[in-house]
């Protein structure tokens, strides 16, 4: 488990690296066998117990309360919802001098809330951001503070490559919590009574086994068409899986057109998908949770989403952690893709808000914060950990554990597209693939559309 753990925190670092602060939003994975395991010894905490202090105090203000606000995405139903609890439960015992309030919106509708409030530099002190171009646009904006001074009081803690995703012109501007990917779940009890005691390993065999769970009554997979973002979790890993992570990764910053008969292909493929029935016909009107939901209570064999949802299947007090298990989307053209090649990497950020009256005590507090939540996150399951890891991790779930030994094997990562991309490009991505799952438009007409639209 600790060399696993070692060989994915450095390929994150290889990862971040070159990620959206750097060149590309995709790179190659280090060879496990170059990594040194961390120290033999865990520190005797256990996990619900305050955290250890960071290197350096932050500094505090002298006698007076200072009132600092969040806003986030960690909802009552969020996997991650825990480790935020935790995680300002010790910074509220650890800071009396800080008023902290916060504030969790929905995944899709934050997203038009905290852009709206960038508009009009309405900001929280401290908020949730995914990196590269997400927070890249409010950074241009000059509506993020500057987060260099406050970084060298964690630097010990948090390597510095692990900030490139949220490093512009060399400055520092978010404070990284955990990464993800996107896991194919698959519930191995549904698998069972279609004939398969393991989840197909190709693209032919997956299709079979779809064929063969449609014949006994059950529907393959659910997908969220109500928040587009998780119809992306398939069309993307359907992409990548077909021309290639490099092309798909061009393609997500700009360095090469839309224009692609192979890409166009790949959306045919996933659409064939829907119209085949192996999507719950029903989905495109479910929210995520009501999805989730009804995978976990058995209406569906597959479940495409990201591996923060380790933590939710783990904890499941039915035991359904007992019943599934995670692995990588098929090849599907092994001439251009190969197994490795993944959706996802370190993205989910805290930012301070320039215009926040007490941004300097809010920096030092976001990073104190941010190991903390990190910290519980990965204890929980709910992520990999962008900070050096710490305390007891030997409870960690076997889910989680597997979706290490996946990223350990990675050769690439590509970061979501609606993330990798600016705003303006992200929300013209996501109309287009909204149409895709509703059928109104097949695969040229989604790469035509968007090469006129976006490039």
């Amino acid at each position: 488990m600790k060399r696993v753990l070692a060989t994915l925190l450095a390929g994150a670092m290889v990862l971040s690296l070159v990620g959206c602060g750097g060149t590309s939003a995709v790179a190659e994975a280090p060879a496990p066998e170059t990594v040194e395991a961390p120290a033999e010894e865990p520190a005797e905490e256990p996990a619900e117990e305050p955290a250890e202090e960071p290197a350096e105090e932050a500094a505090e203000p002298s006698g007076e309360t200072v009132d600092l606000e969040m806003w986030c995405i960690a909802t009552e139903s969020d996997s991650n919802r825990h480790s935020y609890e935790a995680a300002i439960a010790d910074m509220e015992a650890a800071h009396p001098e800080i008023n902290f309030t916060w504030e969790a919106t929905e995944n899709q509708a934050y997203k038009t809330k905290i852009k709206a409030a960038v508009a009009a530099d309405e900001m929280p002190d401290i908020f949730f951001t995914w990196s590269c171009a997400f927070l890249g646009d409010f950074v241009d904006a000059g509506r993020v503070y500057c987060l260099d001074d406050a970084y060298q009081n964690f630097k010990d803690e948090l390597p510095e490559v692990m900030m490139a995703n949220s490093t512009y012109d060399g400055k520092h501007y978010g404070v990284p919590l955990t990464m993800n990917i996107v896991g194919l779940f698959a519930n191995m009890e549904i698998l069972k009574e279609a004939g398969y005691d393991e989840v197909p390993g190709t693209y032919e065999d997956f299709i079979a086994c779809c064929d063969d769970l449609k014949a006994k009554g059950i529907i393959p997979f659910g997908c969220a068409g109500k928040e587009t973002w998780c119809v992306t979790e398939y069309l993307e890993s359907v992409i990548e899986k077909s021309v290639g992570a490099d092309t798909l990764n061009d393609i997500f910053l700009g360095r090469a057109s839309w224009d692609n008969a192979e890409v166009a292909a790949a959306v045919n493929t996933f659409q064939e998908m829907v119209t085949k029935e192996y999507f719950d016909p029903a989905g495109i009107a479910l929210s995520n949770d009501e999805v989730k939901a009804n995978f976990m209570a058995g209406k569906y064999a597959f479940y495409m989403n990201g591996t923060w949802n380790c933590a939710d299947f783990a904890a499941d007090e039915n035991g359904f952690g007992e019943k599934v298990q995670v692995a990588e989307f098929p090849v599907i053209n092994p001439d251009k893709s190969k197994l490795g090649q993944l959706i996802g990497g370190p993205s989910d950020t805290l930012a301070v808000a320039a215009s926040s009256p007490n941004a300097e005590v809010a920096a030092n507090y976001a990073f104190e914060l941010g190991r903390l939540i990190c910290h519980y996150g990965y204890l929980d399951g709910c992520g990999l950990p962008a900070w050096t890891p710490y305390g007891d991790t030997s409870a960690i779930n076997p889910l989680t554990q597997a979706v290490s030994e996946i990223c350990a094997n990675a050769d690439s990562y590509v970061l979501f597209g609606d993330t990798a991309m600016n705003a303006d490009s992200a929300n013209t991505y996501l109309d287009y693939v909204s149409q895709i799952y509703g059928g109104e438009i097949n695969g040229e007409e989604f790469v035509e559309g968007l090469t006129n639209d976006i490039g």
